[in-house]
């Protein structure tokens, strides 16, 4: 017997954090419900799942209209009857529908949209909270957060090349202390901004992290971040990391980056990577090459021991995993439910990233709602990692539903990845 059956899915336009349209889906059952708003990437991977927009007059083309009829007259008629407890059904349901590699015919921001929403119903038809129905009994590790205080590349309006200058507080042992800690320093970085670049540079990008006007150098970024961390009391407890976006200042036709004024070859900025790490305490480095180099990634893993996540390099789909995987490119996942487009595939990547001993690390989209089903995946993951931004509501809501995990756990939560990664 079906234990619950999906009688309706539903979907409506809602906005995110950057007040664009993105997707609202409701699946019902007779024993629960569930709902999932869809997140969007502005700095999105060749290889993403397709975002399915209007492309008409309203809101520039980014109208979701056509992706929600796509769920209320194409995709609620196959899947009405089917047991929302059985994730990886309606998944198969929702990829056989679609038929394509990328999600063009639905389009990805349905298929994601319509398999969280059917996740949460499954979750709120055996009176699980979402973290437990995802991770079991077990499920009890509550993830290290990446905070990005300084922003520049996609995500802001400056001259930054990287994207997300992070802090790591490593020497943290709880969620709670890691953003009290980091908070601190927010606020420290403020007052140091405001004081050497003026209340311009108190804006913030896209996930809520500082834009300092003038500041160009990512060197900078960090010895700022250095200080406001020095200055608060908390010498050595906190590790740096980058987003570096590389393909955004990458030059597909000469091969070169765009740096620092200068225009680089790949062994030139995997020089400038070795002296970086040598210098500063950076214990991860996102995409830092084109998102189709596979042997420099490589390259670069083999050179620095420490953490290289794949993102654009990757876009959380297994078969780029697996080629990631043969190369030795990198040695980290992050990972995006809407880049492949279903729960399944998503956590097929993580599985196959944890085989090979490669660490995964849940990640936010820049464009985001208040919606936290993203903490609960990291904990029922046990992926030990998230980065979700620092300030904004849809932001410091990831905050404080991890928060009220760890508190519901109490002493059976252990926090950050296994063993002495990242510390």
């Amino acid at each position: 017997m079906t234990a619950a059956p999906i009688e309706s899915v539903a979907a409506r336009e809602i906005l995110d954090n950057r007040l664009e349209p993105t997707l609202r889906v409701t699946v019902e059952t007779p024993v629960g419900t569930g709902r999932a708003d869809v997140p969007r990437g502005r700095s999105r991977g060749a290889h993403e799942a397709h975002d399915r927009r209007d492309g008409d007059d309203r809101y520039r083309g980014q109208g979701v209209k056509e992706a929600v009829a796509a769920v209320e007259e194409d995709v609620e008629p196959a899947l009405v009857g089917h047991d929302a407890t059985d994730q990886r059904g309606v998944d198969a349901a929702l990829l056989d529908l679609d038929g394509t590699r990328k999600k063009e015919r639905l389009g990805g921001n349905v298929v994601t949209g319509v398999s969280l929403a059917a996740l949460r119903a499954g979750a709120a038809a055996t009176g699980l909270p979402l973290y437990r129905y995802v991770g079991g009994a077990d499920a009890g590790v509550l993830p290290l957060p990446f905070f990005d205080l300084i922003e520049g590349g996609e995500l802001a309006g400056g001259d930054l090349p990287f994207q997300e200058h992070q802090v790591v507080p490593v020497g943290a042992d709880s969620v709670a202390e890691a953003v009290r800690w980091t908070a601190e320093v927010y606020y420290e970085l403020g007052d140091i901004l405001r004081d050497e670049y003026g209340e311009a540079s108190l804006n913030v990008g896209d996930e809520g992290g500082y834009n300092p006007l003038g500041v160009d150098d990512p060197r900078e970024a960090f010895d700022l971040e250095l200080r406001a961390v020095e200055a608060c009391g908390y010498g050595g407890e906190f590790a740096l990391a980058a987003d570096v976006a590389a393909s955004h200042f990458h030059d597909a036709e000469t091969g070169t980056y765009a740096l620092l004024g200068e225009s680089m070859t790949r062994d030139e900025l995997l020089g400038f990577y070795e002296d970086l790490v040598a210098d500063y305490p950076i214990v991860s480095l996102e995409d830092p090459l084109d998102q189709h180099d596979f042997a420099g990634v490589a390259d670069l893993t083999d050179r620095l021991d420490i953490q290289i996540v794949g993102d654009d390099l990757f876009t959380t789909n297994p078969e780029r995993l697996q080629e990631g995987i043969d190369h030795g490119a990198a040695n980290a996942l992050l990972w995006k439910v809407n880049q492949i487009g279903t729960v399944t595939e998503a956590t097929e990547a993580a599985r196959l990233a944890t085989r090979n001993g490669y660490a995964v690390q849940v990640s936010e989209r820049s464009g985001q709602t208040p919606d936290t089903w993203l903490a609960d995946l990291a904990v029922g993951l046990g992926a030990g990692q998230i980065k979700t931004g620092v300030t904004r509501g849809e932001r410091t809501e990831q905050y404080n539903r991890l928060l009220e995990i760890e508190a519901e756990l109490g002493d059976a939560a252990t926090f950050g990845p296994p063993g002495d990664a990242l510390r």
